[in-house]
């Protein structure tokens, strides 16, 4: 190697390692950019009530000074189509079209039109955005917030009601309306939930164990908790990657089955809205109650996956003594919280249930030839409050 040769390598080394520290220190701050981001994006998952906090800040939902009659959203939740639209058809009839609003999540692609429903009050009342939905699967509660999200575009719209596709009211809508707006709380089915290990470990710190709630998933929110709802971004992710539904039994495959069923089993729409509400220290301004009369099947001999469902009231179950047995229950008992909560709105003492399920169409035809949906005198029980 030449003189010349050999002053001019340790040169080219100096360069190069200069190069390299010059490309790590470029990587070193790109990195850092990029975690800056991150944070300023993402929820902050280790302090969840502060992140809930300024997602109600943040609030998505226009805000307006309303002025006019308030408003009931009707949201149906359907697999379809609504198979009790004649019943709710003539509940509407007999309402003023001022005081409510219709919306419906549907499959995608369905439409609500002369073709498809007997009750005009349906015609494109459905939802542009909906999704497919599997019962036990966080779509459920997915689909519960877009209705809330589309129904909250209107200022007039003040209470919320989530209905099946199933559900009847008890009875007239005059009744029902007074009854919502005579409350300034929502409706929501909310108990501590010990018993059946739905709740994921790995939820906390997002979720801490003693905010988990179970209830029933048919709720009445007034404006200001359906806004929590839609605008929840902490809760949510949450569940959707531990509250599972856990794989139906297959003894087909054996040992895989055994490992299977010992997995969480979380339904999704039992418990995010009553936790959320939980989370976001709301709970002293609802009623821990639901409005919808569900009865269960409470087999002991069969406590797989065909205990625990819905009881379907067909013509001989929807008797007028049987609608007189639902309407005067006033008190439900949470055996979880040794609770009794005597059903009240304004202070005043009320029946508990505004709707039932699950009625089949002989059982809807059975409440509409007797009435239940006609002319009643609300006043007489809640007053002129």
């Amino acid at each position: 190697m030449t003189k010349k040769a050999a002053a001019v390598a340790p040169v080219l080394v100096r360069h190069v390692i200069w190069l390299g520290w010059k490309l790590v220190v470029f990587l070193s701050f790109a990195l850092c950019f990029i975690a800056l981001l991150r944070l300023h994006f993402s929820p902050d998952i280790s302090s969840p009530t502060n992140s809930l906090s300024r997602t109600r800040w943040r609030s998505r939902i226009p805000r307006y000074n309303f002025d006019g009659p308030p408003k009931i959203a009707f949201l149906f939740l359907a697999r379809l189509n609504l198979p009790l639209d004649f019943l709710w058809g003539s509940f509407f009839e007999n309402a003023d079209a001022a005081n409510f609003s219709i919306y419906i999540h549907s499959a995608p692609g369905f439409v609500f039109d002369e073709t498809t429903s007997r009750s005009h009050f349906f015609y494109n009342r459905q939802l542009t955005d909906s999704i497919q939905v599997a019962w036990g699967e966080s779509t459920m509660i997915e689909a519960e917030r877009l209705l809330l999200a589309t129904a909250l575009q209107d200022p007039a719209n003040q209470r919320f009601v989530l209905l099946s596709d199933s559900c009847v009211p008890l009875y007239n809508f005059s009744y029902i309306y007074r009854y919502l707006m005579a409350s300034s709380r929502s409706f929501v089915d909310s108990f501590l939930d010990l018993k059946d290990g739905r709740y994921h470990p790995k939820m906390a710190p997002v979720i801490p164990r003693h905010k988990w709630r179970k209830g029933s998933q048919w709720i009445s929110l007034i404006r200001s908790h359906a806004e929590v709802v839609v605008d929840d971004e902490v809760v949510l992710p949450v569940f959707k990657k531990f509250c599972k539904r856990r794989p139906a039994v297959d003894t087909s495959k054996g040992k895989l089955n055994l490992k299977l069923q010992k997995q969480h089993n979380c339904i999704p729409d039992e418990h995010y809205v009553p936790t959320l509400i939980a989370m976001s220290e709301l709970e002293g301004d609802i009623e821990r109650r639901t409005l919808t009369y569900t009865l269960w099947n409470q087999s002991a001999t069969k406590m797989d996956n065909k205990a625990w469902h819905p009881v379907t009231f067909n013509y001989a179950d929807a008797s007028p003594k049987r609608l007189k047995e639902i309407k005067d229950i006033n008190h439900v008992h949470y055996e979880s919280e040794a609770r009794t909560e005597w059903c009240q709105t304004n202070s005043i003492f009320v029946p508990c249930f505004l709707f039932a399920r699950k009625f089949s169409r002989g059982a809807a035809m059975r409440l509409l030839s007797e009435g239940v949906v006609g002319p009643f005198d609300a006043s007489s029980l809640l007053g002129n409050s």
